[in-house]
């Protein structure tokens, strides 16, 4: 399955440190050999079995993915790249997202990350749902959380508005589609383990990886957890635990059968609140001074304070058939003007693939879903002058 199509991890969670090592080894070996300065990626395939493997191919060019990797580490990969072709030395390279270290450092993630593309396949008649080695999405997510848990639910969430989550109850299980990646499969793995489902017998299915399947029977398993209570019964540790492996209000809500506003209003009574965390792209090992912020209930301080008056700018999150880059031109042309202005901005958007996603280009760039949940709860922490809905189309 092309990359492009794939939900990706990061950092990566089921490679031992062996394979991982032995990859990357090859990978600089390659390179080297090519002679290549500057942007290269590399693609393999890896016997999940043994340590056999292929290179499938090596690129001396930016992609979709690259865009994706380079946010996801906080890594400008670009910025540096360019500096290499005009024959500046590695080390001598700042990294311009952490300011502080060169760019010779490996990035290491104290987050995770998953990334979701997006397919609009529904608006085809006789197009075939299966996914493979040609590129079909039209766009894709990035999600970022403490738990993958977290990250997954968001990511799943920011791909379509009208998602809850990983929810069993969108899709009828189906053995031949568990076989078969499609668009929708992920839906099709949550009714499985609704009904009961083993992990091994979800393994042998669907070949995903066993630790991957256990973490969404976790989800699984706190949704039904979730639906053996009522409203009243929904005690301030529950209600934490589920936030914390990503369920939104309204997840919670469909769950307890009661309404989203309730179950804010309750989490506010029991001090149940995202935390802000900042993109740590050397895991602590030396102080973040970045601008890129995640929610999380997986915290337990804020990583900045909440002193400067700020204006908010909706993005237009997942790229699609009908709503791409030029809402995401819209918000970046408000963002650059509200400089002009001398405001500070914010900029909300989860989309790895834009400009408005970009760490030079608001003052603090928010990776977040843009939802009435989410926005509220930033809205509330930053209290901003304003908030401008009207630059990323339908979805703000």
């Amino acid at each position: 399955i092309h990359t492009g199509e794939s939900i990706v991890v990061a950092p990566s969670q089921t490679l031992t440190d062996r394979e991982y090592n032995m990859l990357r080894t090859t990978a600089i070996k390659v390179i080297r050999h090519f002679g290549v300065i500057g942007e290269c990626n590399i693609q393999y395939a890896l016997n999940p079995n043994s340590e056999e493997f292929y290179i499938i191919e090596v690129n001396a060019r930016l992609s979709r993915s690259s865009a994706l990797a380079s946010k996801a580490t906080g890594y400008p990969l670009a910025y540096v790249a360019a500096k290499l072709a005009l024959g500046t030395p590695l080390p001598t390279i700042k990294n311009s997202v952490t300011g502080v270290t060169t760019a010779c450092f490996e990035p290491s993630l104290d987050y995770c990350v998953v990334k979701i593309p997006r397919w609009d396949l529904a608006k085809f008649s006789r197009v075939s749902t299966k996914i493979g080695s040609s590129m079909k999405s039209v766009g894709e997510v990035m999600a970022i959380g403490r738990k993958f848990e977290e990250a997954f639910q968001k990511a799943l969430r920011m791909v379509d508005e009208n998602v809850n989550g990983f929810d069993p109850y969108l899709k009828k299980i189906d053995d031949e589609e568990l076989k078969e990646p499609t668009d929708k499969r992920m839906f099709v793995v949550a009714a499985a383990l609704k009904h009961g489902y083993t992990v091994d017998k979800l393994y042998n299915l669907t070949k995903i990886d066993r630790w991957f399947l256990q973490k969404m029977k976790n989800i699984i398993d706190h949704t039904t957890l979730l639906e053996s209570m009522d409203q009243t019964d929904l005690d301030p540790e529950t209600l934490k635990k589920v936030k914390q492996f990503g369920f939104s209000d309204k997840q919670i809500a469909s769950a307890v059968k009661s309404t989203e506003l309730v179950i804010r209003k309750m989490r506010k009574e029991y001090k149940i609140l995202p935390f802000v965390k900042q993109i740590d792209t050397v895991a602590a090992e030396w102080p973040a001074s970045t601008n890129y912020l995640y929610l999380t209930y997986n915290g337990t301080s804020h990583d900045i304070t909440f002193k400067e008056e700020h204006t908010m700018v909706i993005g237009s999150g997942v790229y699609r058939i009908g709503s791409s880059v030029e809402f995401d031109w819209c918000a970046v042309g408000c963002l650059r003007e509200l400089r002009n202005l001398h405001r500070k901005t914010i900029m909300v958007n989860y989309n790895p693939e834009t400009v408005s996603t970009d760490y030079d280009m608001s003052d603090r760039l928010y990776f977040e879903e843009i939802s009435f949940e989410v926005v509220m709860d930033i809205y509330n922490l930053e209290n901003p002058t304003g908030i401008i809905l009207s630059m990323g189309g339908q979805l703000p």
